[in-house]
């Protein structure tokens, strides 16, 4: 099934990245992830920000 994501994202014409993100939970110190398509251009925004 993520062969066909990623089949058709790449038909649009624009670059995207799958990106995941790791996030530790201040209460329990447990890490979470994040997971985004975003567009390549956007990658050093996303992990710029908190």
């Amino acid at each position: 099934m993520a062969k066909k994501v990623v089949a058709s994202l790449q038909t649009a014409g624009k670059d995207y990245a799958k990106v995941i993100k790791m996030t530790k939970s201040p209460k329990s110190g447990a890490y979470s992830f994040k997971e985004e398509v975003i567009l390549t251009d956007q990658v050093k925004d996303y992990f710029a920000k908190k």
